[in-house]
């Protein structure tokens, strides 16, 4: 290490220690933010000089005089990492190399190395080409919006560039799925359940439904306890519990069921005239990319419905679903949204509340411009703090809090 590189880290470790000692007591929630967002930057700065130094570091073979079998057992050896994160942090290093605009922007604190592992993983052998002349366009999305919707772009992305190792991808999901249950000399169960995005949708969305009706019958049971909204301690049964009880009650239903009664149908929503990465791939309602070959499999004992977007989120057609269909304008909020407004929450509920966004009773209209989903919290919440402000508190203490 040059005197200059080490006069360089001497003085950043000087002023990281200072930074430690900064008195924090005297700062508004304002300061406080901002310094959270300011260290975010700083982190980013700091990751990338790191991912410099790495790169120069292992293309010279400074690690080999060690004996170390790679750089990345050096890593691990030295710096006490489990040996994945030392080869990540290498793989990203090595990647800097030829990608300037993702090593500007991961320097700036504009994307976290969480994106870069996102964006590396939409690079492959068969996307590369494309991905190195077009990848400016999820940069700016990690950029603009939630890591989900980044993500979801970084899946869509490689589905439309590599259609055929999309399907494969799909084809090898499915075949490894797998469900393990053994019991344990003292009569306990145990289990490890691996599925597809599909079949995995199916059992969660089921299991969901039960704990739901759980979780209410024990709130029900505490307040009447209590004689006052219970916290969610106070409740009979852990949501683990629950849960546990929701896959007993599930197994209990299918074996009660009616003999030749008609099995649930998976309702395909087809989304058309989504954003341009989007192109040809299909999404769930939970908004989880599907190939097309994983939603043809289906589609023989699937309803379908149809839903024609104007623009980026204007539906102007809302087909009839045959089964269990409660209102076109409902269910076209439900499909445009399928997220909570609030732009920190990611949660797509099992039903979304639609509410207006100018309140009726002051001349809003019940329109789809004036409609927006929302998740049970925060379409309380939002009556309580007319301002887009985060907050923890519960907006209405005897209604139950958000489940899940």
């Amino acid at each position: 290490m040059t005197g200059d590189v080490a006069d360089v880290l001497a003085r950043a470790h000087a002023l990281l220690a200072e930074l430690r000692e900064v008195d924090l007591d005297d700062l508004g929630d304002d300061s406080l933010s901002d310094a959270v967002l300011t260290l975010q930057r700083l982190r980013g700065g700091l990751e990338v000089a790191e991912a410099r130094v790495l790169s120069r570091w292992d293309a010279q073979g400074a690690w080999r005089a060690s004996g170390a079998k790679t750089a990345a057992a050096w890593l691990a050896w030295r710096q006490h990492l489990p040996i994945g994160v030392a080869r990540q942090r290498l793989r990203h290093a090595k990647a800097m190399r030829t990608l300037p605009m993702v090593e500007a922007a991961w320097a700036d604190g504009a994307i976290d190395r969480a994106h870069v592992t996102a964006l590396l993983g939409a690079r492959t052998a068969r996307t590369a080409e494309v991905f190195d002349r077009e990848h400016k366009t999820l940069l700016d999305i990690a950029r603009d919006s939630s890591f989900e919707h980044f993500k979801r772009a970084c899946d869509r992305f490689e589905m439309v560039v590599d259609p055929d190792g999309a399907e494969q991808g799909a084809d090898d999901d499915r075949n490894a799925r797998e469900l393990h249950l053994s019991q344990s000399f003292g009569g306990m169960w145990f289990g490890r359940m691996t599925l597809d995005p599909i079949y995995g949708e199916i059992v969660d969305s089921s299991l969901r439904l039960i704990e739901r009706e759980l979780f209410e019958a024990d709130w029900a049971a505490a307040k009447e306890r209590l004689g006052r909204a219970p916290l969610i301690m106070e409740l009979d049964r852990t949501p683990a519990q629950r849960r546990a009880d929701a896959l007993v009650e599930m197994a209990t239903r299918a074996r009660t069921a009616p003999v030749g009664g008609r099995r649930p149908a998976p309702l395909f929503t087809v989304v058309v005239g989504l954003e341009s990465l989007t192109g040809p791939v299909l999404e769930m309602f939970n908004r989880n990319p599907i190939t097309p070959g994983t939603a043809a499999r289906y589609l023989t004992g699937a309803d379908v419905e149809r839903i024609v977007f104007d623009g980026p989120s204007r539906v102007i057609d809302v087909g009839v679903r045959r089964r269990f269909f409660t209102g076109a304008l409902r269910r076209a909020i439900e499909v445009r949204d399928r997220t909570c407004f609030h732009p920190s929450c990611d949660e797509v509920p099992e039903r979304l509340q639609i509410d207006h966004i100018h309140d009726a009773s002051k001349g809003g209209e019940t329109t789809q411009d004036n409609g927006q989903g929302g998740c049970g919290y925060h379409n309380r919440w939002k009556y309580n703090h007319p301002s887009p402000s985060s907050s923890d508190d519960d907006p209405d203490a005897d209604l139950p809090p958000p489940f899940g």
